[in-house]
């Protein structure tokens, strides 16, 4: 109760209670995950089972449009999938790749910028010139390169199965530098000060003074890049899934419904792309806007009282 207590005075709720658009955001991604999170219970069926779609139901507009059925809130796509379902297990999925593609990104990134920080000399320049050489290589260009090789490798079919941990390592692998960069930047002006020289005199390890003392002091920037990077895992895996090396058709994602939806929009069925992509534009916008104001409020020359 304390620290629940010592937490809700803090300067940190402080200046989020001030900030609306702060707010606004925090709510509006609470919902999506809320509601992304919650998709087996509240979804009205369940787009995974083949049982619960008829192809007799494609392409039927919104209810509140002519043709429309109140069974289907936002319509059908054209596998006569309902949209809101697809739409909620789709969140959870583009989500899932976000987070999943930043925590190891974090790990590589921090544990590379430590390192590297840390040691120093030809270790430092070893690992940064790799950095260097990771920079060079856009995320799509890494994703097209290993998704063309494993689906012409293994088929499609396999492909399906390991989409999401496929996509969460390779959306992973090709973000690290950004980190390790900021990390290491971060070591280098801390492993000068002098609780960092007592921690030596002392005898502890090299390992221990980096993770239990060094870490700590150098997480503020990482915080702020944490928010970022989740959104451009997100718009990662909706670009990759657009140009067909993301998520199958038959795994709903946001990026995946935007692509099945796109051919059809011109025929008159706006509806299954264009639902997916304000669910997208609101979600990253969301967090977007939380990570500016993590970004001002823990940098002291930027945040005003």
């Amino acid at each position: 109760m304390g620290r629940l207590r010592q937490f809700k005075d803090s300067f940190f709720i402080y200046s989020f209670l001030r900030d609306p658009v702060a707010i606004g955001s925090f709510i509006v991604l609470v919902f999506f995950l809320i509601a992304g999170f919650s998709a087996p219970l509240t979804a009205p069926t369940n787009p995974y089972d083949a049982a619960q779609i008829d192809v007799m139901d494609a392409e039927m507009a919104p209810m509140w449009s002519p043709g429309g059925d109140a069974k289907f809130p936002l319509g059908t796509d054209a596998q006569g999938r309902d949209m809101l379902s697809t739409i909620l297990y789709g969140t959870r999925v583009s989500v899932l790749i976000g987070l999943g593609a930043v925590a190891l990104q974090a790990f590589l990134g921090i544990s590379i910028g430590l390192i590297s920080g840390y040691s120093g000399g030809r270790l430092d320049s070893l690992l940064m010139r790799v950095a260097d050489v990771q920079l060079s290589f856009s995320t799509y260009m890494v994703a097209i390169f290993l998704g063309a090789i494993f689906q012409t490798a293994f088929g499609v079919g396999k492909y399906e199965e390991i989409a999401v941990p496929f996509l969460i390592i390779v959306i992973g692998l090709a973000e690290w530098p950004q980190y390790a960069r900021t990390v290491r930047a971060s070591v280098l002006a801390e492993k000068k000060k002098e609780y960092v020289e007592a921690a030596r005199v002392i005898g502890l390890p090299a390992w221990r003074i980096m993770w239990r003392h060094i870490l700590p002091n150098t997480m503020t920037p990482v915080l702020v890049i944490s928010t970022v990077q989740v959104a451009n895992a997100i718009m990662s895996e909706a670009a990759l899934s657009f140009i067909g090396l993301g998520m199958p058709v038959t795994q709903p994602s946001l990026g995946s419904l935007i692509k099945s939806g796109f051919e059809y929009i011109f025929s008159g069925s706006w509806w299954i792309t264009l639902f997916p992509g304000i669910v997208l534009v609101g979600l990253i916008l969301a967090i977007n806007l939380l990570g500016d104001w993590m970004r001002d409020f823990l940098n002291p020359k930027l945040y005003k009282n």
